[in-house]
């Protein structure tokens, strides 16, 4: 199926590995063009690299997405790279751990929210000139039921609730904006990852207990959903919250 995604101009946050790296890839194989941001700049340039040698047209823009002059600066090179921006993906994220627990709080919402608001916002008015915008926001199933640690799950829950409120409001316009929530994925490098390598039998009894599809997913298959999300294929999709789990979720909603 062609996606209708050739040639057009895609942001990818934390894309230096994992799941964003899975998804600027995804995006690459359809045509797009991408500009990649991570906070680490050799990890950045390295996939930027693999993604090139590939034949996909790459910006790697080496920064901070909780930096506003960052996250400026991540737009305005996608627009003198490309001519606009078609298709912003907000996969930067996590839990804050630095400070005391009001300050994890505020981290993790600036990180999980604020940082992909921030990316939303500067990238309308090119979204909205696109004629065809979308914006996909990487949260979590612990942002729709309890789960992870406090902070993670407050602010990923926060994102969801963002998330649908931009849809409602940015469809009238014309820029489709959803969310994907992934449950237990593995990949190298990642925690899951690691522990399937250090705890075999803790992991295989962690599956039978909450995956009842028998295995952790893999970051491709969270980048197909995405990539179809970013794609007019979507056109009817608009302020939801796709789970890609494997069935580890448990919210009848």
């Amino acid at each position: 199926m062609d996606l209708g995604l050739a040639g057009r101009s895609a942001i990818v946050t934390g894309a230096s590995r994992g799941l964003g790296r899975a998804i600027a890839a995804g995006l690459a194989a359809e045509g797009a063009r991408l500009t990649l941001c991570a906070r680490g700049a050799d990890a950045l340039a390295a996939t930027a690299a693999e993604l090139r040698a590939a034949g996909a047209t790459v910006v790697a823009v080496a920064g901070d997405v909780t930096d506003a002059a960052d996250a400026e600066r991540v737009v305005r090179e996608a627009v003198a790279a490309h001519g606009g921006v078609d298709v912003l993906v907000n996969n930067a994220g996590g839990t804050s751990r630095a400070g005391d627990l009001a300050q994890q709080f505020r981290g993790s919402f600036d990180l999980n929210v604020t940082s992909a608001l921030r990316l939303m916002e500067l990238a309308k008015p090119h979204l909205l000139a696109s004629g065809q915008g979308a914006v996909v926001n990487i949260s979590s199933i612990y942002g729709r039921e309890s789960g992870g640690g406090a902070a993670y799950n407050a602010t990923k829950a926060a994102q969801i609730a963002m998330t649908k409120a931009y849809a409602l409001d940015w469809i009238r316009s014309g820029i489709r904006v959803n969310n994907v929530a992934p449950g237990s994925i593995a990949f190298e490098g990642g925690s899951w990852g690691r522990r399937l390598v250090e705890e075999p039998e803790a992991m295989a009894a962690f599956i039978e207990r909450n995956i009842p599809a028998g295995r952790f997913g893999a970051a491709e298959e969270l980048a197909a959903a995405v990539v179809f999300l970013c794609s007019p294929r979507a056109s009817w999709i608009v302020g939801a919250t796709l789970n890609v789990d494997g069935g580890q979720s448990r919210s009848n909603i």
